[in-house]
C-alpha cells in the first residue's frame, strides 16, 4: 500500500510500504476513506517530537471502512463506517477506567499514553490501518453524516471542546476569550457555545482567521499585533479580565498572554502542543487564585459530539477548506503548513 512516512526532521515521503496485518484479537484493519493533517504532524516533522523514529506512518485522524477484524471483536463487522479515535484506549485499565484515556495503561505495551497512532506505531496517512482495542477506539458513523464531517471528530472538536472548554471550566455568563483561530482555537469557539458564555472573543494575529472566527461563534476579535490588544480584551470585560482564556498556538508568547487577561479566580485552558519551556510568572500569578489546565484529549466526548454533528447542532462542515486526494498528500502537507497564504484550516485528503 501506500503511506506518508516520516523520515527524519524535515523529511517525508509517500511511498509504498507493507500492509498492515492483525496482530491482536482486539484489532481491526480499515481501509482509509479519508484522512487529514493536524499540527502536531508538522511538530513531528519538525522534530519536536524525538518519540518518532524515522519509518513511521504519521496521521492519527480519519474516517474508513472495516475489511477484517480480529478474533476478539464482536461489536464491529466487515463493512462498518467508522471514526477513529486519535486516543487508542484499553477500557480496562485503571486510566480508562476514569476516562482517562490519553494515558491508558496498556496501549500496545506503551505504558503512560493513549496516543500512538503516528507517534508510537503506524497512523492513519495510508491506504490501510491496524486499530488497536477497537472496540473502544472507533465508532460507526451514523448515516448523513459525511467524511467531512466525521473527520473533524477524530482529533480537533473534542480536543477544543475537552481541553479548552471542559478543562477550562466554561459556565453559563462567562466571559471566553480563546488566543489562536487555527482548526482547534475555532474547535473550542465552536463548542464553547453549548455552556452559554456571554460572550467569546477570538484573538488571533491573521485578519482573515479572526473573520472566520466570527463565522464559527465568536462575538468579537482582538488582533494580537495591535500595541493595544490587552486593553481591546479587557474593554470586553468588566476590567478585570476574562474569567476563562483558552491557549491554543503552543509557543511561550501565546501562553503568557492567556495569564495576562484570565482575571482573578479565573481559569487558563492550554490546549497548544509546545515545543519550548515557557516561564510562569508565579511572582505575579500567586496571589490570583487562577487555575491553569492542560492536557492531550481523551476522545471521551467522541459520541456526544458525533451526535451533535448528525443532529445538524454543530457545523463543523466549515472547517474543511481544500480537498485532495491521496496521491495529492505532499500537495496537501505544503497546503496545511503553508495555511496563511493558501487561507487554509483543515485539508480533506481522500
Amino acid at each position: 500500500m501506500k503511506a506518508l512516512v516520516y523520515q527524519g526532521p524535515g523529511q517525508k515521503s509517500w511511498t509504498e510500504v507493507p500492509d498492515p496485518v492483525i496482530q491482536h484479537p482486539t484489532d481491526v484493519i480499515v481501509k482509509m476513506v479519508a484522512t487529514t493533517i493536524c499540527g502536531t504532524d508538522l511538530h513531528i516533522l519538525k522534530g519536536d517530537v524525538p518519540e518518532v523514529t524515522p519509518g513511521r506512518i504519521l496521521g492519527h485522524e480519519g474516517i474508513g471502512v472495516i475489511t477484517e477484524v480480529g478474533s476478539g471483536v464482536t461489536q464491529l463487522a466487515v463493512g462498518d463506517r467508522v471514526i477513529l479515535a486519535c486516543v487508542s484506549s484499553c477500557g480496562r485499565c485503571s486510566n480508562c477506567r476514569q476516562g482517562l484515556y490519553s494515558h491508558c495503561l496498556d496501549p500496545e505495551g506503551i505504558a503512560g499514553i493513549g496516543w500512538i497512532f503516528g507517534y508510537m506505531i503506524d497512523g492513519t496517512q495510508a491506504e490501510y490501518v491496524r486499530v488497536p482495542f477497537a472496540e473502544n477506539s472507533v465508532y460507526k458513523v451514523p448515516e448523513g453524516v459525511t467524511d467531512a464531517e466525521g473527520i473533524l471528530l477524530s482529533d480537533i472538536l473534542p480536543t477544543g471542546f475537552e481541553i479548552g472548554v471542559q478543562y477550562g471550566q466554561v459556565t453559563p455568563g462567562d466571559v471566553v476569550a480563546v488566543i489562536g483561530s487555527g482548526p482547534v482555537g475555532l474547535s473550542a469557539v465552536m463548542t464553547a457555545r453549548l455552556y452559554g458564555p456571554s460572550k467569546i472573543i477570538a484573538i488571533d494575529l491573521d485578519a482573515a482567521r479572526l473573520a472566520r472566527a466570527q463565522d464559527f461563534g465568536a462575538s468579537a476579535t482582538v488582533n494580537s499585533g495591535d500595541a493595544d490588544w490587552k486593553d481591546q480584551v479587557l474593554a470586553h470585560t468588566d476590567g478585570l479580565g476574562v474569567d476563562v482564556a483558552i491557549e491554543a498556538v503552543g509557543i511561550p508568547q501565546t501562553f503568557t498572554m492567556a495569564t495576562e487577561i484570565v482575571r482573578p479566580g479565573g481559569h487558563v485552558a492550554n490546549i497548544g502542543v509546545h515545543g519550548k519551556p515557557v516561564e510562569l510568572a508565579l511572582n505575579k500569578l500567586w496571589i490570583s487564585n487562577i487555575d491553569i489546565a492542560m492536557g492531550l484529549v481523551n476522545t471521551n466526548t467522541l459520541g456526544m459530539l458525533l451526535k451533535l454533528v448528525a443532529a445538524h447542532q454543530l457545523p463543523v462542515e466549515k472547517f474543511v477548506t481544500h480537498e485532495f486526494g491521496f496521491d495529492q498528500i505532499l500537495d496537501a502537507y505544503d497546503t496545511f503548513g503553508n495555511a496563511a497564504q493558501h487561507d487554509a484550516l483543515k485539508v480533506l485528503i481522500h
